[in-house]
């Protein structure tokens, strides 16, 4: 008797001690979870006094994105450096014109040797006073005794000498400049076009991340609904088990079913939180911001149609892929041109200006300075490179024709893909409607299977099968409009069409 009676008290105590752990587990996911949930308790003090959450729609998140995402910085810079190049290449039209100024120092001048007698110069012109050109006295230069007559020399220069000019350059005709100025153009206009690819890539996971989210914040409230479903069987089986209707198996399935509900919740909330980060991320905000996005992706269910997308055949004008290939294969096209154009005549007209000055001192004041100036034309005409201009011209050939090869190589694969797509939007579309008719069936099962199980007319198994078939098809119908939405992005990418970009 006494041995019964202790055993009724440590039973006793176990249950409260069992009863003391589950309360506490179902009040701290309730906490936690609160920036989630609007039905859930009142959060901590604490908790109240941070700063909200910032809750984005998705055309918030997408006009965020835009402005703030790395990739498209990135390529708008891209564009402003292709704008520079291209202006840089308009500069070669126009004079090009530098300033030189020289200064040298003679450290020994250069000696002019003559091979006829200096001295005779005194007799030129009939001497002084005839009116003629005085020669100036130049000391002796006659040769030796015995040396050559040429044997004398004159030293040249002076030791100072001085120069400053200005030199100004042209092209009057050159073909390969004005083709080169043509692809820089076009390097513009492909830096454009990737910064629109970058765009659409962005919107694409921005849209991806968001909806991402909206499915784990899906999958952690029906979660949270069958741990709460399973502790309030739980308590009924309990009260059942203490009036002994309900048998010790069923006792302990209950508590092991809410057992087995705690880690989906904590999995579930953790996938929020990754979610939520990931969009940050993509978004190109600080992660430490808090947020919160707006909506369910019930509020979707209503757009899965495929109206604006039927067709066997899509057009593939805007894919941004296409695009870009277009535009390479023209720029190799025109670097074929660029390469044959190198064996062409090339004109420039040219000018120079220059003072220069010669002394033996540094009485600057007092020099003076002989100006020069010249124009000229310059003709190059290319004759012979040893098959250098030949083989780059094949070379730029055949650039241009693997490019050809690859741009319909991308075409076939962009159709595949689109076909994909568009096969997964159908199944989705399918998938969510046969869910959607499982979900009400699931529930109904689930009522009728709670109430017998009240009643005493059902097991705690029936009761678990109808709980898993009606989570199992609530997971299902998120899961599929989930799937549609995503592949409705990525054919909205493929197509070029995104209605944000607009």
């Amino acid at each position: 008797m006494y041995i019964n009676n202790t055993c009724c008290f440590i039973e006793e105590k176990m249950k409260k001690g069992l009863l003391l752990l589950i309360s506490s587990l179902l009040i701290v996911p309730a906490n936690v979870f609160a920036q989630f949930r609007t039905d859930l308790p009142e959060a901590s003090v604490e908790e109240q006094e941070t700063e909200p959450a910032l809750v984005l729609t998705l055309e918030k998140a997408i006009e965020i994105a835009l402005s703030e995402n790395a990739a498209v910085k990135v390529a708008d810079m891209e564009i402003q450096r292709s704008s520079y190049a291209l202006k840089g290449s308009y500069a070669s039209l126009f004079p090009s014109i530098d300033g030189s100024a020289s200064y040298s120092r003679t450290i020994k001048k250069q000696v002019m040797y003559m091979d006829f007698d200096m001295s005779a110069l005194g007799g030129m012109g009939g001497g002084q006073g005839s009116g003629d050109t005085e020669i100036p006295d130049m000391g002796d230069t006659s040769a030796p005794e015995g040396a050559p007559s040429s044997g004398g020399g004159i030293e040249v220069g002076r030791w100072n000498t001085y120069s400053a000019g200005v030199q100004a350059t042209m092209p009057l005709v050159n073909a390969q400049l004005w083709k080169s100025i043509k692809i820089s153009a076009q390097d513009v206009e492909l830096a454009v076009e990737k910064a629109r690819s970058s765009k659409l890539e962005t919107v694409t996971q921005v849209k991806q991340a968001f909806y991402g989210v909206l499915l784990a914040k899906e999958a952690f409230n029906v979660y949270k609904s069958v741990y709460e479903n399973a502790l309030d069987n739980f308590k009924q089986t309990e009260m059942r088990y203490n009036v002994q209707k309900a048998s010790e198996l069923e006792y302990q399935r209950a508590k092991a079913t809410v057992q087995n509900a705690i880690p989906n919740v904590y999995d579930s909330e953790n996938s929020v939180i990754l979610g939520l980060w990931q969009l940050k991320a993509v978004m190109g905000i600080d992660l430490d911001t808090e947020i919160d996005i707006a909506g369910s992706l019930n509020d979707y269910s209503e757009h899965m149609f495929r109206d604006m997308y039927e067709g066997s055949e899509m057009g593939l004008e805007g894919n941004s892929t296409l695009r870009q290939l277009a535009i390479q294969a023209e720029e190799l096209a025109n670097a074929v041109k660029l390469q044959q154009y190198a064996a062409l005549p090339s004109l420039g007209l040219s000018f120079s200006y220059s003072m220069n000055a010669m002394t033996n001192d540094f009485k600057f004041s007092e020099y003076q300075w002989s100006p020069h100036s010249a124009v000229g034309l310059s003709l190059q005409i290319p004759i012979f490179a040893g098959g250098k201009r030949s083989n780059a011209v094949r070379q730029a050939q055949t650039q241009y024709n693997q490019m050809k090869v690859q741009q319909e190589n991308t075409e076939r694969q962009l159709k595949i893909a689109i076909r994909q797509y568009l096969s997964q939007m159908e199944t989705s579309t399918k998938n969510y409607y046969a869910a959607e008719a499982g979900v009400e069936t699931a529930l109904k099962a689930f009522d009728i299977a709670q109430k017998t199980y009240n009643l005493g007319k059902s097991t705690i198994t029936e009761l678990n099968d109808a709980r898993l078939a009606l989570t199992q098809a609530q997971l299902g119908q998120s899961q599929a409009i989930y799937n549609f939405v995503t592949a409705k992005a990525n054919l909205e990418q493929t197509l070029g069409c995104d209605l944000t970009l607009q």
